[in-house]
């Protein structure tokens, strides 16, 4: 990322590297709050300023700082795709803040900052097959990757999503997912940990549906986001298939404070997860070890 720390809508910014466009607040309009799970919502918005909004651009794979007026700020992944996507958060409440914004309506109003981060190796990976795993909520930091996959279909071979969730409830992102699988070639394979009443699909963790899905392991890259058991699991099932740890790339999460590489709080070794992340390689985490 850029050491740039001024504003693209200020004309601050170099026209090369990621740097943020918005490093102090700015302030957003909630207009529209939708349920997706338990504990989690999809916050709609918009910019007040038109000029931040027609200038803010974004990577899959980066995120934000998300303030809530009177209660404080917080990192939050971005899952929009970075074109023709309405801007958007989803987050689960866990803490002080993220309860504070669960509590507010349409009308009220947030600041962000950002984006910040390195964002997902698309250039890389053009002409590979894509596998997206995620478990839970780990599929929130992956969606912007989907849509924009999905949006340029051309560019790769089998695009396929193997995802689980505690139950049927906790599944992410459902009515997008129905229109993912109207995209020739989008492959999906969802399972849930338990059985349940009403329920005809997998039953099962994340990592039996590898399998399942024939998943290729050739000229493939593998997208991972979940909590630690499933990511565990899901690797070491990669690993053992020959995938290599370049192949596989994640998100790290962090208590980010300031986005920008000053403050160290997310730094783990030599590495901050702000600006080097949050997205890295297997083999870059597995260096990491048990600093993570």
């Amino acid at each position: 990322m850029s050491n740039c720390h001024g504003s693209h809508a200020h004309g601050n910014c170099k026209p090369t590297g990621l740097c943020p466009i918005v490093t102090f607040p700015e302030v957003v309009n909630i207009d529209e709050i939708r349920d997706e799970a338990p504990e989690v919502k999809t916050f709609y918005m918009s910019f007040l300023n038109k000029d931040v909004e027609r200038e803010f651009r974004i990577k899959s794979g980066q995120f934000i700082m998300c303030t809530v007026f009177g209660a404080g700020e917080f990192a939050v992944s971005l899952p929009p795709s970075p074109e023709n996507d309405r801007f958007h958060i989803s987050v689960r409440a866990v803490g002080k803040v993220t309860h504070a914004l669960h509590a507010l309506k349409p009308g009220d109003k947030l600041g962000v900052r950002g984006p910040f981060g390195n964002g997902f190796p698309f250039e890389e990976i053009k002409g590979k097959n894509i596998i997206y795993v995620a478990g839970g909520i780990g599929l929130i930091p992956l969606r912007s990757s989907i849509v924009h996959a999905l949006q340029h279909r051309e560019d790769f071979g089998r695009i396929i999503l193997l995802y689980g969730a505690r139950s049927s409830r906790d599944l992410m992102y459902q009515p997008d997912i129905q229109i993912w699988k109207q995209n020739a070639g989008f492959e999906t394979f969802i399972t849930i940990d338990r059985p349940e009443a009403g329920w005809d699909g997998e039953v099962g963790y994340v990592h039996q549906l590898i399998d399942k899905a024939n998943v290729p392991i050739d000229n493939s890259v593998a997208f991972v986001c979940g909590p630690p058991v499933m990511f565990n699991s899901v690797i070491g099932e990669f690993l053992k298939r020959g995938m290599s740890e370049d192949a596989i790339v994640s998100t790290l999460e962090r208590q980010m404070k300031c986005g920008i590489g000053k403050c160290q709080h997310c730094a783990i070794g030599r590495t901050l997860v702000c600006t080097d992340g949050p997205v890295y390689t297997y083999r870059q985490i597995k260096t990491l070890g048990e600093q993570i």
